[in-house]
């Protein structure tokens, strides 16, 4: 090539970066501001990638509530606070709508079921979702006598320990998931059946990885990490096995399938495949069978285990607090079987229940969102696709709503008379179009087995044994593994 072409060359291409550097800088002159970020790292050293909401909780404290952080090249906007949080997702809900891509679930999900898809498939998901689920009783009696039948399973199981200790987790795990699992399939199993034991070790595996520092690398610089070992690829694993029950199970369902008979979710997403419309083919195929039940099991089973956990660690760690529920328990059920009309009469479990989802602050930063399209936001100018961070932590633990926002004290939501207190900074399931969807069916599988659970036993620690209240690493906050002591009362 001779000089000059070579010269040429070279000023045509510094040309073309200075338009694209200057383009680029365009489009963020009114972006939220955030700490200087590295060349190709990013903010990463800066952020605790065991749990980053702190670390997030701490920038908007020096860059104010809604500010920017970059994660290896891509800028993400973070949102702490009610105000600032409740403005975006109720006020702005449609532009803050959607989700980003997750690298490690998106070989996996495809953008297909309910909690990671987009757009109008995400529509017909959901409402798809939320009228099967009532239509097989989900908020009505029909799943509060399932979930009551499940707690006296629960109680005989914890009977048989002889008030000796033992790990509650896989077998509140059960008993969680057998709740989604009528609705999903009309089944239960026995808590050590070796199908669902396989099913929650996937599963509380994923959500352990999905938290580790190498997962949320990975989700950063999946290109460059593709090629390494590490819990990515368990990850995926994971989802793989998973993915073949699920195969399995809707293949069988297909084959006794009786459109005049829906028995469950599966059997009418099956009848909606068949009805010859042409959403039929565009949504209701396999890809968003196989991710939307993947997304209901894990949703119906994990936090509100996790909840449920907290909560028995928790009466053990204060059993002045446990006493004072039993003997509310005492005065307005007696020996009866607990019902949810009880609720409206137990101002004192309710408040402890909402203590526990507040203080135990399951999704600590929630599940990440994405701008729908170009948003100015707070004097901000936010671009479509902009990954969206809400930090609910900051939210359930804002002094300026709780009193002691560090401390586990149920008086938060009773007022002077002590009756149950509303308090709208009180938002474990978030809010605005993309709250869980399962929420109702939550709050009535807390009360029913926390109040059985409290009903039948006194919770105490091992002799010996240091009550933890540090969250394990995890995508959710959930407790250390301990062993507890169930006393029977009577």
């Amino acid at each position: 090539m001779d000089p000059v072409t070579l010269l040429l060359s070279a000023v045509v291409i510094l040309c073309l970066a200075y338009v694209y550097i200057n383009r680029k800088q365009d489009k963020y002159r009114h972006f939220p501001p955030g700490p200087k970020p590295l060349p190709i790292i990013g903010n990463i050293h800066t952020i605790d990638m065991a749990k980053p909401h702190i670390t997030f909780i701490q920038l908007s404290e020096t860059y104010g509530p809604v500010f920017s952080i970059q994660m290896g090249t891509t800028k993400m906007v973070v949102l702490c606070g009610y105000d600032v949080i409740k403005d975006a997702l109720i006020n702005h809900a449609e532009e803050f709508s959607d989700r980003p891509n997750t690298p490690v679930l998106a070989k996996f999900l495809k953008g297909h079921g309910l909690a990671l898809s987009n757009g109008e498939n995400w529509k017909v998901m959901r409402r798809f979702t939320l009228s099967t689920l009532r239509d097989f009783g989900m908020g009505k009696k029909g799943i509060e006598n399932k979930i009551t039948e499940e707690a006296e399973c629960l109680i005989q199981t914890f009977k048989s320990y002889g008030g000796k200790p033992f790990d509650n987790l896989p077998i509140i795990n059960a008993a969680v998931a057998n709740i989604i699992i009528s609705l999903l399939l009309s089944e239960r199993f026995e808590y050590d059946d070796p199908t669902i034991l396989q099913l929650m070790n996937i599963i509380n595996e994923n959500m352990r990885l999905l938290g580790s520092p190498m997962v949320r690398l990975y989700n950063i610089f999946p290109s460059v990490m593709d090629w390494l070992p590490g819990e990515h690829r368990d990850v995926l694993e994971n989802n793989r096995m998973f993915e073949n029950f699920i195969r399995a199970t809707f293949t069988k369902h297909r084959k006794e399938l009786d459109v005049n008979d829906q028995r469950n979710l599966i059997d009418a997403f099956l009848a909606k495949q068949i009805e010859g419309k042409p959403e039929s083919t565009l949504y209701y195929h396999n890809g968003n069978l196989n991710a939307l039940v993947s997304d209901l099991f894990t949703a119906g089973m994990e936090t509100t285990t996790t909840t449920l956990r907290w909560g028995l660690l928790l009466m053990m760690k204060y059993p002045e607090i446990q006493k004072k529920v039993q003997n509310e328990i005492e005065r307005v059920i007696g020996s009866a079987q607990p019902q949810l009309e009880h609720r409206k009469q137990m101002p004192y479990t309710d408040a402890v229940i909402h203590e526990i989802q507040r203080f135990g602050d399951i999704a600590p930063d929630s599940v990440p969102h994405a701008t729908s399209q170009d948003v100015t936001f707070r004097g901000h100018f936010i671009p479509k696709g902009t990954t969206v961070m809400v930090i609910l932590s900051s939210v359930l633990k804002d002094g300026a709503y709780f009193e002691k926002p560090e401390e586990f004290y149920p008086e938060h939501f009773l007022n002077t008379e002590g009756h149950l207190k509303k308090n709208e900074a009180f938002i474990p399931f978030s809010m605005g179009k993309r709250s869980c969807a399962g929420e109702n069916m939550a709050n009535m599988e807390l009360f029913l087995f926390f109040t059985s659970l409290l009903q039948n036993f006194t919770f105490q620690a091992p002799p010996g044994a240091k009550l933890d209240l540090t969250p394990a690493m995890g995508v959710t906050n959930g407790p250390q593994p301990y062993e507890m002591c169930a006393i029977p009362r009577s």
